[in-house]
């Protein structure tokens, strides 16, 4: 199982064949001008939220490559009528079975609209469970009780969690939802893509390590195992 970044919230995860894009914002991020947006490809988008910074190449993308979205019903629904593919609108708590396995789609506490304005539902993260292994997508969230219920359920071998603060978690906050969620390796997102999340990379590692957790920290288009 590979996970490739392509910076603030956009990773593309390869299991079994499959791809699995999340959250692609890769043409208007600067810190991604050399990422090849034509050369992506994906099977299925996940999309946890519809915030310009997490969609904006869901359409271009989506219709090059026929992917099926996944994500909140009213974000779909908004992607359908430009022709995408939905399939899979989904709701909290609901779970859908693939090719390569399943993703169940969790609570996040974030807010929700489109680009255009357009109510976008609740945001949400992901569990996805493929190749025996569990990967958690938070997506845009606070600090929420909720992620004790992951620890309950799954054992992780990694979250992607965001560390940027101000729209999101920081990375003290990040660091309790890893405990709460029973994940010891983090996988950081949502960070120094604009001036209020910018962080302190090297501090961050410092707090994580002194909490016994490791976090990694991508560079765009960096591909690592899970």
């Amino acid at each position: 199982m590979n996970l490739t970044y392509y910076g603030h919230a956009s990773f593309l995860l390869e299991t079994g064949g499959i791809t699995l894009l999340f959250d692609p914002f890769i043409r208007p991020n600067p810190l991604a001008k050399d990422i090849d947006v034509d050369a992506i490809q994906a099977d299925y988008i996940l999309l946890s939220h519809g915030h310009g910074d997490h969609v904006a190449d869901v359409e271009e993308i989506g219709k090059r490559t026929g992917a099926e979205l996944v994500g909140m019903v009213e974000v779909l629904g908004w992607f359908g009528q430009k022709g995408l593919k939905t399939t899979y609108a989904m709701n909290l708590g609901g779970t859908v079975k693939l090719p390569f396995g399943t993703i169940k789609m969790v609570a996040a506490a974030h807010s929700s609209s489109l680009p255009d304005g357009s109510y976008g539902g609740l945001a949400a993260g992901f569990v996805i469970e493929a190749e025996d292994k569990t990967i958690y997508f938070a997506g845009d969230t606070a600090l929420t009780y909720d992620m004790k219920i992951l620890a309950e359920r799954y054992t992780l071998d990694a979250a992607i969690l965001p560390i940027g603060d101000h729209f999101t978690m920081g990375i003290d906050d990040a660091l309790v939802a890893a405990d709460w969620a029973g994940a010891s390796r983090i996988i950081g997102m949502h960070y120094d893509t604009f001036p209020p999340i910018a962080i302190d990379q090297e501090e961050a590692r410092s707090k994580a390590a002194a909490a016994g957790k490791e976090l990694v920290l991508l560079k765009i288009g960096e591909t690592i195992t899970i």
